[in-house]
């Protein structure tokens, strides 16, 4: 690959006039590391996380191997296109580029299909405006005519509307694009290819610098012959996406040693699986229950190191249950050693075995000043296989930036571990959590612990409810709160959350809180990525 990238940046650097011409072939197997060096480089600000890998591209050309293209000058891969033939439900026609292309392996590929989806097209900057894409174009126009397709449709990115954000709409811009009135690096190729923008659309991609719109483009072939092409297959219908989570209100009361604290998780962990939920979320630092198990004189500091060296059987006794029911478990949160100090760190654990956390970034002044605890470090959103989730610790869900920057880095589903002493410090995470759900058209679920601990100092007491938050709009209850325990007693809550009702409402709802953010006048950006996490 590094060889190839030599021959490229040669290739480049040459006069224009000295350039080799270049010409446009089906792609192969072994093109795949010089495409995917390709996407990084036309890609840049993407990160890995927003790339396809070897192993996708992979996929991709083994699906609809007509249908991918690499443009050629000499030896070196200057350019790309991909495309799949898929059937479209006219009646609702948006899809984001997840759904139409099955997560970018083109598993949804239908060769009984009258549409070539138009997946992606790119080309290294140094070549840019040498005609290489109006020559991928070209082929993927063959294409069309070969099939018999009726139109080419595509998520167009629209790069240049940051810089006009606030000052007008998404629609304003690609009117103004149009018109020449300005210009945008990608509309314009889009357009000059013969592609006519039907919509604008928020959430095909993760996209910063066209602040996650696309334009919905289509072009028309001229000679599609409708008499000679009866389609059996049915439209790609706009999948039906539902999760079904468990929270749990959990008793904090005295045990006697592991085997009780186990037998009481245990519980919970069956009555989510009798119930056939996708996720289970446990409190903040329940485990502090097993402080009843030590000496009556250990110091608080002492009680915390001592559960953060139970860190090694809390990990394998939830991996064991994840394993052993399906669950997705987020095993509330619980403090482990992280060099020479202590943090409050979540913990997701999935049913193949995989363990990933999320430390707590904002420590109160309590956990600080009589734990010991440090605030811990980077900001994360895990990509399972039922939706894309992100974790947020009790105090962390008061600081709206956070849950901003998750669900603009995807997130769906926040979970809120929690623990409060008293009723007004529970309300303080019941109300950030739901204004999290409205301003960001995502769900809020929250688990915290119930009861008393009358032997431990500084866990005397516990105040909570369970209770999963929904925006508040139309396809939503009425007062956004999709389900509530009963105050203080051993308990769960569980419901079925509506993911595609998420994407419905960010583009069609009343008030559209994400689309309407005035980026000309304030922002939010992270000194550091989110970090995007393939859970397995």
């Amino acid at each position: 690959m590094a060889e190839k990238r030599r021959r490229t940046s040669s290739a480049a650097s040459r006069k224009p006039s000295q350039r080799p011409a270049v010409r446009v072939r089906r792609a192969r197997i072994d093109d795949v590391a010089a495409i995917y060096s390709c996407q990084a480089a036309a890609y840049a600000n993407f990160g890995p996380a927003g790339l396809c890998d070897r192993r996708v591209l992979r996929m991709q050309i083994k699906a609809f191997p007509e249908g991918q293209f690499v443009a050629v000058a000499g030896k070196s891969i200057v350019g790309y296109a991909t495309s799949l033939i898929v059937k479209l439900d006219d009646t609702s026609p948006w899809y984001s580029y997840g759904e139409i292309t099955g997560g970018g392996t083109f598993s949804t590929h239908d060769s009984t299909g009258d549409t070539l989806y138009g997946a992606d097209i790119a080309v290294l900057p140094e070549w840019r405006g040498r005609g290489v894409a109006g020559a991928l174009y070209v082929a993927r126009i063959g294409v069309l005519r070969r099939f018999n397709l009726r139109r080419m449709v595509a998520g167009g990115r629209i790069p240049g509307y940051r810089e006009h954000a606030g000052r007008m709409s998404a629609e304003d811009y690609i009117d103004h694009v149009k018109r020449g009135k300005l210009k945008d690096q990608a509309l314009n190729a889009h357009l000059k290819a013969g592609y006519k923008v039907r919509g604008v659309h928020m959430g095909y991609l993760r996209d910063e610098q066209s602040l996650d719109y696309a334009t919905f483009l289509e072009y028309e072939n001229p000679k599609f012959q409708k008499a000679k092409r009866r389609i059996a297959g049915s439209p790609m219908k706009r999948p039906v996406r539902k999760i079904r989570v468990c929270a749990a209100q959990y008793q904090m009361r005295r045990i006697n040693d592991w085997a009780d604290f186990e037998q009481q998780v245990e519980f919970f962990v069956a009555t989510a699986e009798v119930y056939h939920c996708h996720f289970l979320v446990l409190p903040e630092l329940f485990t502090a229950q097993l402080f009843t198990m030590l000496d009556p004189g250990t110091t608080t500091t002492g009680a915390i190191s001592a559960l953060a060296d139970m860190t090694d059987k809390y990990v394998e006794m939830f991996t064991r249950m994840a394993k052993r029911t399906g669950l997705f478990i987020i095993g509330g949160s619980h403090p482990i050693r992280v060099g020479d100090e202590i943090r409050n760190v979540a913990h997701l654990f999935s049913p193949s075995g995989g363990v990933y956390t999320q430390e707590k970034l904002h420590v109160t002044p309590n956990e600080r000043k009589e734990y010991g605890i440090a605030p811990g470090e980077g900001l994360r959103v895990f990509e399972t296989s039922h939706a894309r989730i992100a974790i947020l610790v009790c105090y962390d869900v008061e600081f709206p930036e956070l849950a901003r920057l998750q669900t603009l880095a995807g997130a769906e589903v926040i979970f809120v571990p929690f623990s409060t002493d008293e009723r007004k410090a529970y309300l303080r995470v019941r109300y950030c959590s739901q204004a999290r759900a409205v301003e960001n058209v995502i769900y809020t679920v929250l688990s915290g612990n119930v009861g008393n601990l009358p032997q431990v100092e500084n866990f005397l007491i516990n105040y909570g409810q369970a209770v999963i938050c929904t925006p508040s709009d139309f396809p939503f209850p009425t007062d956004a709160v999709a389900a509530t325990a009963d105050t203080n007693s051993e308990t769960v809550v569980i419901t079925d959350l509506d993911l595609v009702a998420l994407e419905e409402t960010r583009e069609q709802g009343s008030v559209r809180p994400l689309r309407d953010r005035r980026r000309d006048l304030y922002d939010v950006v992270a000194k550091n990525p989110v970090e995007i996490v393939r859970v397995k």
